[in-house]
């Protein structure tokens, strides 16, 4: 019953937002607009052998996380702007919302980070001498950032000032995935799989689980507020 609902919510997301393609849109735009300004501001050529797996680990979390801010908070913007908010509450449980929202959020983050990273390692000439370890920290900060997005999304919802609370509940929370990433990233770039990299990848793994349970746990107060 539950993943048969979220399944439904899922779908009906994925159509409104092929039909508008608002999300997307804002997302990869972003993505893009930021790629340029980095790769005509640092490059490849700016940086040194030594700097490039620290800087272009930091630069390549800061287009990722920032177009996450750009297109996954409208998760249950478009809902409330809408008026399907109330219809939705009554014809799908709370766990069942939230995780087709999650899958809506994960989709659109994919899409970006299957147009964005291979984009980045050509423009930075960003070698990966870890690409098992590299693949695993995108995967699992990728899920961290669209759990937490979305949760934070359904809080902010009702609110004013939609773009300004969602930032800064939205900070604090992606903060420590954000930095295990980076560290994942750059441990990726340097060298091959090393005990250093299987922390990052447990630290990222037990971060997402502890939010995505958190987050079902609190979503059925939240939604039904």
């Amino acid at each position: 019953m539950i993943l048969r609902a979220a399944a439904a919510v899922f779908g009906k997301d994925l159509k409104t937002e092929w039909r508008t393609r608002v999300a997307i849109n804002a997302l990869l735009l972003f993505a893009f607009s930021v790629l340029v300004l980095v790769g005509y501001a640092v490059g490849p050529t700016r940086l040194t052998l030594e700097d490039r797996p620290v800087v272009n680990s930091v630069l390549l979390w800061i287009v990722l996380f920032f177009s996450a801010m750009t297109g996954l908070s409208r998760a249950f913007v478009n809902e409330e702007e809408t008026g399907t908010a109330a219809a939705l509450r009554l014809s799908a449980p709370p766990a069942s919302v939230f995780l087709g929202k999650l899958l809506g959020n994960l989709a659109l983050l994919g899409v970006v980070m299957a147009v964005v990273v291979p984009l980045f390692l050509a423009l930075m000439s960003f070698g990966i001498a870890a690409p098992g370890l590299f693949f695993a920290v995108l995967a699992l900060g990728g899920v961290g950032i669209a759990a937490a997005s979305t949760f934070i999304a359904a809080i902010v919802s009702k609110t004013a000032a939609k773009g300004a609370l969602f930032a800064v509940l939205a900070t604090p929370l992606l903060l420590p995935p954000l930095v295990a990433a980076v560290t994942g990233t750059q441990i990726a770039a340097t060298g091959p799989e090393s005990a250093a990299g299987l922390d990052v990848v447990r630290l990222l793994f037990a971060y997402d689980g502890l939010m995505v349970t958190a987050s079902f746990l609190l979503f059925d107060a939240v939604w039904r507020e």
